[in-house]
């Protein structure tokens, strides 16, 4: 097995106090015995935004395309990128229910996260229960609870359509 096929793995949560509120989002990436935490934070967001940020921040982390595994707590997000977004996507990111898909802006990000490492073997979904021992699970709900009770009025709002980021390029795991 060379290095180029031994996947990045990924545990991502987020977190939000009150639902909206204050809200944080956090990933744990590790690549052989190297790791390195991201997180962040917003004054006014929802905890599905938060859980997207988390998957995105950690994708967009990486230097270059490589395997992924990304481990999430939530159905939400694993279950929008695997089974519901080609959907929304063939009908004008509408839902079943002709409604305007929401977070329609993180979607899209999330999809051009993943497609950036679809060349290395793309990005691969797994679920975990959350709070229920997880090692990475646990400390990733850490980071993004700290993040959320650590918001300010002085951080900004992650409102639906507001592109602003959360991470940085300085935070990029060096692989």
């Amino acid at each position: 097995m060379t290095t180029d096929s031994i996947p990045v793995i990924i545990y991502t949560d987020g977190a939000c106090l009150g639902n909206p509120g204050p809200g944080g989002w956090a990933a744990i990436l590790r690549y052989g015995e190297h790791e390195k935490e991201l997180s962040g934070r917003f004054r006014l967001t929802t905890n599905n935004r938060m859980e997207l940020r988390a998957a995105i921040e950690a994708l967009n982390g990486l230097k270059r395309a490589c395997p992924v595994e990304i481990v999430t707590d939530s159905s939400y997000v694993r279950d929008g990128i695997t089974k519901w977004v080609m959907g929304w996507q063939r009908n004008g990111w509408r839902t079943a229910s002709k409604q305007p898909v929401k977070n329609q802006d993180l979607w899209r990000a999330l999809l051009a996260a993943v497609e950036r490492h679809a060349e290395a073997g793309g990005v691969e979904w797994h679920w975990t229960k959350g709070h229920a021992g997880d090692e990475y699970n646990e400390r990733a709900d850490r980071l993004a609870s700290s993040e959320a009770a650590q918001a300010t009025e002085n951080d900004p709002a992650d409102e639906e359509g507001d592109g602003s980021g959360g991470g940085s390029d300085d935070l990029r795991l060096g692989i």
